[in-house]
């Protein structure tokens, strides 16, 4: 026996996906300022230094990425299923690569974290390469988004 999901929840829960990748937008911009201040350390004098370790930049970078990246891939997964749940089918396109993109993206800039903690470079480099391009995806993702959800509004208000 299938569970039939209310219509005014398959409606509303339609712009739960974008309000909180509207939020992890802010927060992975946040990240990259974390992650700026944090790198400022490393080539700092010892006095700048002092009161750069002071602020806890590194911690909080640390923390906010572990926060982006749960959210990323509970996000990607919501914005699949309620677009399956509504719809009865998934629309392969730019956004939904893209999206699937920024999940591989970010999951293997996390994987490089104990590898920069040893000093690795190339591991640090490929980290900020991966997140720079990770915030241009979600930059055009923000935009097709809006595109989508404006869809949605029309097809609801006719």
């Amino acid at each position: 026996m299938a569970i039939e999901i209310p219509d005014a929840i398959k409606t509303w829960s339609q712009f739960g996906h974008p309000l909180l990748m509207w939020v992890l937008l802010g927060i992975t911009v946040y990240a990259l300022y974390l992650g700026i201040q944090s790198s400022k350390i490393r080539s700092a004098d010892k006095e700048t230094r002092k009161e750069l370790v002071k602020k806890n930049f590194t911690q909080r970078h640390h923390k906010m990425g572990s926060l982006l990246l749960a959210l990323m891939v509970l996000g990607n997964i919501g914005g699949m299923a309620i677009t399956y749940i509504n719809n009865g089918k998934l629309f392969v396109g730019p956004h939904l690569l893209a999206g699937l993109s920024m999940v591989g993206l970010i999951a293997v800039s996390a994987s490089l974290v104990p590898y920069m903690q040893k000093g690795n470079s190339l591991a640090r480099n490929t980290h900020v390469s991966l997140n720079v391009l990770l915030l241009g995806l979600f930059g055009w993702q923000a935009v097709s988004g809006m595109q989508i959800l404006q869809k949605i509004v029309d097809r609801m208000m006719s």
